[in-house]
């Protein structure tokens, strides 16, 4: 069998038909040429086999017994693989037309590019806000999602937490310090020198670690408005909602304890308070949790 140019991986818990939609707009995009897909799934009860055998043979699936987390699952995937560039995208997410070209032309075109990610829109065309800087300790206050981001975006921390699209060239790729993994494009090579994700993060905040650990081997994080993609947040989480605000809360200190303080700084303990109320009052208010 010819070796594929491109190879896509998707964890999945639970997506059902969004999973479909994904894989779908992979294979639109990536009509005529040499591609594979792997979805790993995480002991889904969603029909996930059925779903993924309908793109046979481009398509196949790996199932778990039991839940390994987004990390780990990459991981998996990443080892069945064997295309020189990797998609990596959540299977509640779908490509728009022409997204796959815009960010493969933007590896391209740098050498020193290892990641690069596209523009994501919410189902109604806002935009998530998929491209940000290293979290700090002031993220909690002025993240993606945060009140205070909403109140007052054009602060020099809300802009510096959250990538706007006023980005300079316009359509044009930017050099950011991390991207999401709900969808990007990725060297393999560059993957391999930083042996994939860290599967100490169950969920969330793995891709701004990866990105981290890239930049610091001299890589480049690269954002394309010009290329799109899709995005239903959170949707497989919703089916363990209170498992995901923890994850969320133990994945924050696992990145702000390896990034930003040190073993011996107070600030860890601080970091780990705070977090435990935050995580406190998103379980009391859970129906209206989002990432």
């Amino acid at each position: 069998m010819t070796a594929p140019d491109v190879s896509a991986v998707l964890v999945n818990y639970n997506a059902g038909r969004e999973l479909g939609l994904a894989l779908r707009s992979i294979a639109d995009e990536l009509a005529g040429q040499r591609w594979e897909a792997v979805v790993v799934d995480n002991a889904s009860s969603d029909g996930s086999a059925a779903i993924v055998a309908a793109f046979a043979p481009h398509a196949r699936l790996l199932r778990n017994e039991q839940n390994l987390g987004f990390a780990r699952g990459v991981n998996q995937g990443f080892a069945a693989t064997s295309g020189p560039l990797i998609l990596i995208m959540n299977p509640d997410c779908r490509l728009a037309a022409g997204a796959f070209e815009s960010l493969r032309n933007e590896l391209e075109q740098f050498d020193r590019c290892a990641i690069a990610g596209p523009r994501i829109l919410n189902p109604d065309g806002s935009i998530q806000g998929s491209a940000r800087g290293d979290p700090d300790m002031l993220t909690g206050l002025f993240g993606r999602t945060t009140r205070l981001r909403r109140l007052w975006p054009n602060l020099p921390v809300s802009r510096r937490n959250v990538v706007g699209d006023e980005v300079p060239g316009g359509h044009d790729g930017v050099e950011v310090d991390w991207v999401s993994g709900a969808c990007m494009l990725a060297r393999r090579e560059a993957l391999d020198s930083v042996k994939g994700f860290d599967e100490r993060y169950f969920l969330y905040w793995e891709d701004a670690d990866l990105c981290r650990r890239l930049r610091a081997q001299g890589y480049q994080v690269r954002y394309v408005p010009g290329a799109t993609a899709i995005h239903r947040v959170g949707h497989s989480s919703r089916k363990a909602r209170a498992a995901a605000i923890r994850a969320f809360h133990e994945s924050a200190y696992l990145y702000y304890a390896t990034h930003v303080a040190s073993s011996a700084s107070p600030k860890r303990f601080l970091a780990r308070g705070l977090l435990a109320v935050r995580c406190w009052l998103k379980l009391r208010q859970s129906r209206n949790f989002t990432y």
